[in-house]
C-alpha cells in the first residue's frame, strides 16, 4: 500500500492512497490481465473485485465465444456438466447499470446482462474487436493490458451452435493484484 507522511506543527499523520489494482485471469491458454475503470463504473468494479476475492469466478468458463466479436464468461452454472444452462446464471443479485462514455474497443471488458439494463450480475465479456453498437448499452469497467493473444486463442476455439466452446475454457483462478509500474504495464497490441 502506498503511504504518505504529512507533518503539521508537530503532529504526524499517515494518509493512505489506494494502490491501483488489476484483475488476473489464469486459464489453460495463458493469463489475461485487465485494469479497472473505477471512476466510470465504481459499482461494477467493486462487484467484480468482491466476486474474485470470494473465489466466485474460479472454475467458471468462457462459455460463449464469437470470432470477430467477443468472449463471455463468469456464469457459475458453467461449472457443471450441463452445457444447456451455461449463460443463465449469476451471483443471486443484480447491479444497476453504469453506462458511460468509454467505447467498446479491442480488449474492452464490459458486463453482460439480460434485456433489462439493470440485470448484470457476474457475467462479463472481453471484446476482440471494436463494437461501437454496444456503446452506452453495456457497462464498460475495464481494459485488457496484457494477454490479448490469450483472448484471441480462446475466441477461436471450436464451438457448438450456441457459441459454447466444445472443450471447456476454464478460468482456473481469478485474482485481484496490485498494478506494478504505476500504470506502465505492457499494453495490448494496437486497438482496432
Amino acid at each position: 500500500m502506498l503511504s504518505f507522511l504529512v507533518v503539521f506543527s508537530g503532529f504526524t499523520t499517515f494518509l493512505f492512497a489506494k494502490e491501483k489494482e488489476i484483475a488476473v485471469i489464469k486459464t489453460d491458454f495463458g493469463v489475461i490481465k485487465f485494469e479497472f475503470f473505477e471512476q466510470d463504473a465504481p459499482n461494477h468494479t467493486a462487484n467484480f473485485k468482491k466476486l474474485a476475492q470470494d473465489k466466485f469466478y474460479d472454475g467458471t468458463t468462457f462459455h460463449r465465444v464469437i470470432p470477430g466479436f467477443m468472449i463471455q464468461g463468469g456464469d457459475p452454472n458453467s461449472k457443471d456438466e450441463d452445457r444447456k444452462n451455461d449463460g443463465t446464471g449469476g451471483p443471486g443479485y443484480t447491479i444497476k447499470a453504469e453506462f458511460n462514455s468509454r467505447p467498446h474497443l479491442r480488449g474492452t471488458v464490459s458486463m453482460a446482462r439480460a434485456r433489462h439494463p439493470d440485470s448484470a450480475g457476474s457475467q462479463f465479456f472481453i471484446c476482440v474487436t471494436s463494437a461501437p453498437f454496444l456503446n452506452r448499452q453495456y457497462t464498460v469497467f475495464g481494459q485488457v493490458i496484457e494477454g490479448m493473444e490469450v483472448v484471441d486463442k480462446i475466441v477461436n476455439q471450436p464451438r457448438d451452435a450456441r457459441d459454447n466452446p466444445l472443450e471447456k475454457v476454464v478460468m482456473r483462478e481469478v485474482t485481484i493484484e496490485p498494478m506494478k509500474g504505476k500504470g506502465k504495464e505492457k499494453k495490448n497490441e494496437k486497438q482496432k
